[in-house]
């Protein structure tokens, strides 16, 4: 495989774990948020303060490791 296509490859993957963090931002995050807020949901502030802090920690840990699979680019 040449180099221009194995840094395609690079950047679709990079892309798929951005692309999960940013889900995982929208769905664990702010979704429970935005349920609290409008009072569509009883959950205690506690629980739902540690299920956003697990989801944005997931979130984090995977656009990190987007830019992890970015470093191995060949210029």
């Amino acid at each position: 495989m040449n180099k221009a296509a194995r840094n395609e490859r690079i950047k679709i993957t990079a892309t798929w774990f951005n692309g999960a963090a940013v889900a995982g931002l929208a769905v664990g995050c702010f979704a429970p948020i935005v349920a609290y807020v409008t009072s569509s949901t009883h959950v205690p502030l506690g629980d739902l303060n540690l299920l956003v802090a697990g989801w944005l920690f997931l979130s984090v840990s995977l656009h990190f490791a987007a830019r992890m699979v970015l470093r191995r680019i060949e210029e």
